[in-house]
């Protein structure tokens, strides 16, 4: 099958998801602005601490508000395109993952894009918001290169997030459940995410830069237009496009592996 008539069955797949769900506007608008309200919730929060110690690691409010803002973008971004994999359990454990074998795309594109959730439209909101009202605020020598770097961070961020919640969802073909570290994960990015890497423990700090790469989703991509130093050289915040290429690709590689050993439930 060619590459065009695949993307136009996902396309197909996507319209589908989205006419079915766009039939209930009112539930839509609800869980749209409940998603935009759940989001800033987290904002307010570090307001309110930052109004009271007026930095976090010699960052101000409105440099937080960047890293906050470009980290809630890029996990909108993944999840507007994966978040059907958070359901990757209860296809393999009911036998749903048969359908994906028998139809003539990848198994996993119909994960992605079989179930699109337009009401996460709320975090994409919510993080493009709180990124454009940061980047009035602070303090960037504007130039071709700085924008480009920042809408690569974007794409690198989702990347990155992307990579693990697919990485550990290859889990389930083995042990029928990976939510639980999947999970784990979505809690290390929503913590740390938004802060700056530099003011955690060394070892921690190492884990969060070198082994999960949530540093390259906002921290260190932010650092290089504001001209702030780091615990790395500044040139590497252009490293996130690359890193979050190189980690999603090893997921990839990962579920489908890992999916070869699928055994249906015989539901």
């Amino acid at each position: 099958m060619s590459l065009t008539h695949t993307l136009s069955i996902c396309w197909s797949l996507i319209r589908a998801s989205i006419r079915g769900q766009m039939q209930y506007r009112a539930s839509f608008l609800m869980e749209v602005a409940a998603g935009l309200a759940y989001q800033s919730m987290g904002f307010v929060f570090i307001w309110a601490v930052l109004s009271r110690f007026q930095s976090l690691g010699g960052w101000s409010l409105r440099e937080i508000a960047l890293l906050y803002g470009m980290r809630l973008a890029a996990h909108g971004l993944y999840m507007l395109c994966f978040s059907n994999v958070v359901r990757i359990d209860d296809f393999v454990r009911e036998g749903g993952y048969d359908r994906f074998l028998v139809r003539p795309i990848p198994p996993l594109l119909q994960l992605m894009f079989s179930s699109i959730r337009v009401t996460v439209v709320g975090d994409v909101l919510g993080g493009i918001v709180i990124l454009m009202a940061a980047l009035t605020q602070v303090d960037i020598a504007w130039s071709a290169a700085n924008v480009a770097l920042l809408v690569l961070a974007l794409i690198g961020g989702a990347l990155i997030n992307g990579a693990f919640q697919i990485g550990p969802a290859a889990l389930t073909f083995r042990f029928l459940e990976s939510w639980t570290l999947r999970i784990i994960f979505d809690d290390i990015f929503s913590r740390f995410g938004s802060c700056p890497t530099s003011i955690l423990d060394r070892p921690i700090r190492s884990v969060l830069t070198f082994i999960v790469p949530m540093a390259f989703m906002a921290y260190l991509p932010a650092a290089a237009p504001l001209g702030r130093e780091t615990y790395l050289p500044v040139w590497t915040g252009w490293l996130s496009p690359l890193v979050g290429v190189i980690v999603f690709g090893l997921a990839l590689w990962l579920f489908v592996r890992a999916s070869r050993g699928y055994q249906s439930s015989g539901h």
